[in-house]
């Protein structure tokens, strides 16, 4: 039964820690995410995307 009490405190601090939180923090917090390319496979794609971009294409027009 240790497990559940456990479980139920960790809940109830994290519970506690979000509504202790002001309101301006948590949107700060959530403002600003990576891409979720990044955040699942890493750098791999986005290195890939600046490599494409140097690759000249048939029928693009430059600015």
């Amino acid at each position: 039964m240790a497990k559940g009490d456990e479980l139920v405190k960790y809940i109830t601090e994290r519970v506690v820690d979000y509504v202790e939180t002001p309101r301006e923090v948590r949107k700060e917090r959530v403002k600003y995410r990576e891409p979720w390319v990044n955040r699942w496979f890493g750098l791999i794609p986005f290195s890939i995307s600046l490599w494409a971009e140097r690759i000249p294409r048939k029928g693009k027009k430059k600015l």
